[in-house]
């Protein structure tokens, strides 16, 4: 049972929602403008995990594309 299950709260400052997904602190920099680098892993609740999908999909795509 990992700490999501358990039911840890969001890594956002001021956030209290309950986290959806966990990612590591390095993928989680790659939108800066939410201020979560820093930590080894960060835990997101639903809408700052769909704020952060949305920040980083041209990154995303672009490491796809050199990836094959």
């Amino acid at each position: 049972m990992g700490r999501v299950e358990k039911g840890i709260s969001c890594s956002v400052s001021g956030c209290e929602n309950p986290a959806e997904r966990s990612m590591s602190g390095t993928k989680a920099s790659m939108a800066p403008d939410m201020g979560l680098g820093g930590a080894k892993r960060v835990y997101l609740c639903h809408v700052h995990y769909k704020e952060w999908k949305k920040a980083t999909k041209e990154d995303r795509e672009n490491e796809r594309a050199r990836w094959g």
